[in-house]
């Protein structure tokens, strides 16, 4: 097949090899074989919706889909989809210049004039053709007029009329259009499906092209068709007619995946120093460090699979290393480790992408990973904690936390600091002659007993003598006495008092309440108490909020200052002043009838004053 077209300009290999028949079209079976049966058994749709990312071949389905329709020949003159041998209006339509075949592109024609247009054509029979059929690709591009001048139609079109729509968003399009079409969602190609179909390719054109460099160039082209077919066509032309893994990895700024593999087990085995030599020796042959990541969390994804799929382990995309050291790494790897590094290296990725200087934040984001590998998990430490193994020093010569004496420090204080210790101290796995840590094979769980267990002693051991609370007030005060203001705002503004006993507290709440609010003043309760209070929610209670009962008494006061004659007068004298504040001067509140306000609190407000 001639690569020059008929003027001699160079064709690029999307359009040269692009599908002539469903026979041709690669990774979409399943429309396939609904259309064939469609066809056989005369159930031809009157609109279609085909939906999928770029490149996939939406619109090379469209036309395919408009030959069937009008396939006429020697032999056969109804629709079909035995497309083998060219029929008369086959190569006009392919080539998009068929008269009755109109093809119209929503992002440049998006108002309502241009569907006007196609409503009154879609009254006239084709001029040669079986049926007159409308293509209009990137649909949700039409404006909602558009739309809705198009649903008459597309409901109840002629019978010579057929209608074929292609989006990326399909979200974007109105129900209302969906539900007038049979949709058809062409999927993404897999990597390995691609791969074979570029060495189909490469064998036609007389490329030398390795595995290694065809598994990356459909890894890069992420299920796209189009995608890979391009990215072929320049790896040809940057290798000057030959593709080895070398050019491809350059060109497209890609780390070796031998070499990431090599990266992983660094991370993996906490060896900070050879990782980030390892990671700088890439980056200087020019390798993106997001790029970077990116690759790691990719072969991070396939040793969580092949754990749980082996049978992915034969996927032609896969170079040699990805599936023997991939099955190596999932046998030994848990998966709480390969869930933890996966986290991480995704919000790496967007911290990389986003910083001024790429390098040093994917450099960061490796440290972090490598110590991960040496720090234990959450069961290990509370194991330690229970253990006793808490007073010990850390490995590095640091000494160990002390545990808080007395009343000066919290309950949840104390089991940070032991939480602290332990992980310090905790050796997670064995290290090798070179001082680095092995991988973490065995993850021990914490029996939720033993947990528990745990949690009570550190509250017995470091809870503070037992405090006596008679009312929500005596709760404000212990927020002020450990400075927690927040919590203090959140007792006065949304809890009422049902009832209080000693280590039984029941309340209501206001219905803008936080949902938290009643575990956290149990959380706080026990902390600052040393008692496990049981705190109970009721619906229906009478009582105000702390805040309620000070806005009532404030109005009281400030309306009580208003009947005042004295405070009236003043009132009168100044237009435009208004009582501000009201504070009772005497100290014995009984009396509070007989105490008088003080004057300079009555603050007018008009300019003049």
């Amino acid at each position: 097949m001639d690569t020059k077209s008929e003027n001699g300009a160079y064709r690029v290999l999307a359009r040269k090899y692009r599908p002539q028949n469903f026979d041709d079209l690669i990774g979409q079976e399943p429309m396939v074989r609904t259309l064939s049966n469609a066809f056989e058994t005369g159930r031809i749709a009157q609109a279609w919706m085909l939906t999928g990312v770029r490149g996939v071949g939406k619109t090379t389905t469209a036309r395919i889909l408009a030959r069937a329709l009008n396939y006429q020949s020697d032999s056969i003159d109804q629709p079909t989809i035995d497309l083998k041998i060219p029929g008369e209006h086959c190569q006009a339509i392919m080539e998009g210049r068929h008269v009755d075949v109109i093809e119209m592109d929503a992002a440049s024609h998006t108002g309502i004039d241009d569907i006007r247009e196609i409503i009154e054509q879609v009254r006239y029979r084709p001029v040669s053709a079986r049926y007159k059929v409308y293509i209009i690709d990137e649909v949700h591009m039409l404006s909602t007029q558009a739309f809705n001048g198009l649903l008459k139609t597309l409901e109840e079109p002629p019978p010579h009329v057929k209608f074929i729509f292609a989006t990326t968003e399909i979200r974007k399009v109105p129900i209302t259009v969906l539900s007038r079409c049979q949709r058809f969602d062409l999927r993404r190609i897999e990597s390995g499906t691609l791969a074979q179909y570029l060495r189909k390719l490469a064998g036609l054109e007389n490329i030398e092209v390795d595995d290694t460099s065809l598994a990356m160039i459909a890894r890069a082209g992420e299920g796209s068709a189009r995608d890979s077919l391009s990215i072929f066509d320049q790896a040809i032309a940057h290798g000057g007619g030959k593709v080895d893994a070398d050019s491809v990895r350059s060109m497209l700024g890609l780390a070796d995946r031998a070499r990431i593999i090599d990266l992983f087990e660094n991370l993996m085995s906490g060896n900070i120093a050879a990782a980030l030599t390892e990671f700088r020796e890439q980056y200087n042959i020019g390798a993106d460090p997001a790029v970077v990541l990116t690759d790691l969390a990719d072969f991070n994804h396939l040793v969580t699979r092949l754990r749980f799929t082996p049978d992915i382990a034969d996927d032609v995309s896969l170079s040699e290393d990805e599936r023997l050291r991939g099955r190596d790494f999932a046998q030994k790897l848990s998966i709480r480790t390969l869930s933890r590094s996966w986290q991480m290296l995704l919000k790496g990725i967007a911290e990389v992408e986003n910083a001024n200087r790429p390098v040093q934040a994917a450099e960061m984001v490796l440290i972090r990973l490598a110590h991960a590998a040496d720090l234990p998990t959450l069961d290990e430490a509370l194991k330690a904690i229970t253990a006793g193994h808490i007073s010990a020093a850390p490995q590095g010569g640091a000494p160990a936390l002390p545990r808080p004496q007395g009343g000066g420090g919290s309950n949840a204080q104390a089991n940070n600091q032991a939480t602290a210790n332990a992980i310090g101290t905790q050796s997670v796995g064995a290290r090798g002659n070179n001082g680095s840590v092995a991988m973490r094979l065995v993850e021990p769980v914490q029996e939720p007993a033993q947990f528990q267990a745990s949690v009570e002693s550190q509250a017995d051991n470091h809870a503070e003598p037992q405090i006596a609370l008679n009312s929500l007030h005596d709760l404000v005060d212990l927020a002020d006495k450990y400075r927690d203001v927040q919590f203090k705002i959140l007792i006065k503004n949304y809890v009422r008092l049902a009832s209080i006993a000693p280590g039984r507290l029941e309340i209501g709440l206001s219905d803008d309440a936080p949902r938290t609010l009643a575990n956290d003043i149990t959380q706080r309760l026990l902390t600052w108490t040393g008692v496990r209070w049981v705190v109970t929610v009721v619906r229906d209670v009478a009582g105000k909020t702390i805040s309620e009962a000070d806005t009532e008494r404030r109005t009281m006061l400030v309306s009580d200052a208003r009947e005042d004659p004295d405070v009236a007068a003043i009132l009168a004298a100044f237009p435009g002043a208004k009582i501000t504040d009201v504070r009772i001067t005497a100290a014995d509140t009984d009396d509070l009838e007989n105490d008088h306000l003080n004057e300079d609190n009555i603050l007018p407000e008009d300019d003049d004053l």
